[in-house]
């Protein structure tokens, strides 16, 4: 328990103004490295925070939460599999879709892209990518009219506008008395969505089911049944007990599985970065220890008098340990107020930055979403402040141990 005396006598120190200028300037130092150090983590953390928080959601935007198909790629029993999936109390709402590759071709622009049939009245329901459509209107996606709704990347790298034409080729060709000839379509641009994921927005296109049947020669089967749940976080459980209930008859899989090593990656990135950064904390916090080794040199006299006057070696420890404490105090509270004011405001920041060296720090293809997002989680920060305070208090042991080990006599002899 540190009594009153030592905690007075320990701030004097620290506020005093040392001879030696540059231990002054180990301390200002450290404390400026914890500074970094913990604003650097909590706001990186937050920035990590959003990016998965965001992506997840704009994942959700485009794939459902569970997807029921066949063996094959194709179901033809649709109807039976989505009356028995709709007695399950944890689904909200389902649809067929038809999903193939092709290509896409305006002029001399050829392009591949996913190509996916959808009932459009029924789509909503399952996802949101309709709701995101900018341009044009997704009810005129009717069977026949051979309609087709372009991610707005795709519409600029092909370079077409709403009523143009674009030439869609499937990759299954149909025989013919000429021979092997590939399937191809011209449809109409009614439509362009973004979901401001470069993975999405560049590359699928939307048609009607019925269109997409003819295209793909798939008549009178699709690709499988999408499902939305109430809890989109169950789907793991659910998915397992609609296997079950369906006999394992079919192929089941959630969207956690359909992205599972891109997630597990994001966790591990964000350990790893958490590592490296408390390693910076930890390199300004055993920075005290320098700083305290070089003060303890410094004030052996003085320890030496309180020593006389009647002080414990547990109570001249203190001291120091006070003094190395409010350096590794005030840098972790500093820290943290920039950490948190920056993540709450980084939006704002990064295209300040952006804008004042003319330069995009974060280029659209290479990090998938176009904006930057933040999200501060108080536990995050909780343990930011926690882990930095418990390694500068760490720091303060060895100098202060020293410093109880001063003999008054060796400290007096030349003064």
């Amino acid at each position: 328990m540190i009594r009153p005396l030592e905690l007075l006598i320990g701030l004097r120190y620290t506020r005093a103004k040392r001879r030696n200028h540059f231990i002054s300037f180990i301390s200002a130092t450290s404390m400026i490295g914890v500074i970094l150090g913990v604003w650097a983590l909590i706001t990186v953390m937050s920035i990590m925070n959003g990016f998965h928080k965001d992506l997840r959601e704009r994942i959700l935007f485009v794939v459902s939460h569970v997807t029921i198909s066949g063996d094959d790629g194709k179901l033809a029993d649709w109807e039976e599999v989505s009356a028995r999936v709709q007695g399950n109390a944890e689904v909200a709402a389902q649809s067929p879709f038809i999903l193939g590759q092709g290509m896409l071709t305006k002029g001399n622009e050829v392009t591949g892209a996913l190509i996916r049939g959808i009932l459009p009245e029924k789509e909503k329901d399952v996802s949101e990518v309709l709701d995101h459509v900018v341009e044009g209107n997704a009810a005129a996606l009717r069977p026949g009219d051979f309609g087709i709704i372009l991610g707005d990347t795709l519409a600029r790298i092909l370079g077409v506008r709403l009523g143009d034409k674009v030439t869609v080729v499937a990759p299954k060709g149909k025989v013919t008395p000429a021979g092997l000839l590939p399937r191809m379509k011209r449809f109409t641009v009614v439509g362009l969505f973004r979901i401001d994921m470069h993975e999405y927005d560049s590359g699928i296109a939307l048609v009607h089911i019925d269109d997409a049947a003819r295209l793909l020669d798939m008549d009178g089967e699709v690709s499988g049944v999408r499902l939305r749940l109430h809890d989109v976080d169950r789907a793991p459980m659910v998915g397992r007990q609609i296997d079950q209930d369906l006999e394992q008859r079919y192929y089941i899989r959630d969207w956690t599985r359909e992205h599972a090593n891109f997630f597990r990656a994001l966790e591990i990135e964000k350990r790893v970065v958490f590592i490296v950064l408390t390693l910076i904390i930890a390199v300004a916090a055993f920075n005290i220890v320098s700083t305290l080794v070089m003060i303890v040199t410094d004030k052996q006299p003085d320890v030496a008098i309180l020593r006389t006057l009647g002080m414990s070696p547990g109570s001249v420890m203190k001291v120091f340990m006070v003094q190395g404490t409010v350096i590794g105090f005030v840098g972790t509270v500093v820290g943290a107020l920039l950490g948190v004011l920056t993540a709450l405001n980084v939006q704002t920041i990064i295209p300040a930055i952006e804008r004042l060296f003319n330069t995009e720090l974060f280029p659209v293809s290479v990090y998938v979403i176009t904006d930057f997002p933040a999200e501060l989680r108080w536990p995050d920060v909780t343990w930011v402040v926690v882990i930095s305070l418990a390694l500068s208090f760490l720091a303060t042991l060895y100098p202060a141990w020293r410093a109880s080990r001063v003999q008054p006599a060796d400290a007096l002899r030349y003064d």
